[in-house]
């Protein structure tokens, strides 16, 4: 799940990736930029739309790893590390902040080559119901999609 936001004066890559709590790299990777000073103001960018009715925010504790918090929270480790932009042997560090997935909900993580039609068929609704339930899709590798069970 993403949006645009317009780049404005004094933006950095730091200061928007706080904004939507990410990381530099993330914006860089799904933006396809190379160089931090890339940015101009007026330039659109593709964010992460944080939605609360989607996830909860854990802040992580001392002696927690992706499996235990996975574990405490039913969810696959492999999915909660992905949906935060970390890898399964990340370093976490406490009062770091990350995103727990919502029950109700299924979470699919794009991959190369998905078309609206091949995510619809895995989830078995209509391609509009999965463009009303994410209000904006690029299909970009890694991207989130989440639809109501």
């Amino acid at each position: 799940m993403f949006d645009k936001y317009t780049i404005k004066p004094n933006d950095n890559l730091k200061t928007i990736a706080s904004k939507f709590n990410t990381k530099p790299e993330v914006l860089m990777d799904i933006n396809n930029i190379y160089f931090p000073d890339e940015l101009r103001v007026g330039m659109e960018i593709i964010v992460p739309k944080n939605k609360e009715q989607y996830f909860t925010v854990y802040t992580i504790e001392a002696g927690d790893s992706l499996y235990k918090i996975a574990q405490k929270y039913n969810i696959n480790p492999t999915l909660l590390a992905s949906l935060n932009g970390l890898d399964m042997d990340d370093y976490i560090y406490p009062n770091q902040q990350i995103l727990i997935p919502k029950s109700g909900y299924s979470y699919y993580i794009t991959a190369e080559g998905d078309t609206l039609d091949t995510v619809a068929n895995m989830f078995k609704i209509s391609k509009l119901d999965l463009l009303n339930q994410n209000e904006t899709i690029y299909l970009l590798k890694d991207q989130v999609l989440v639809t109501k069970r």
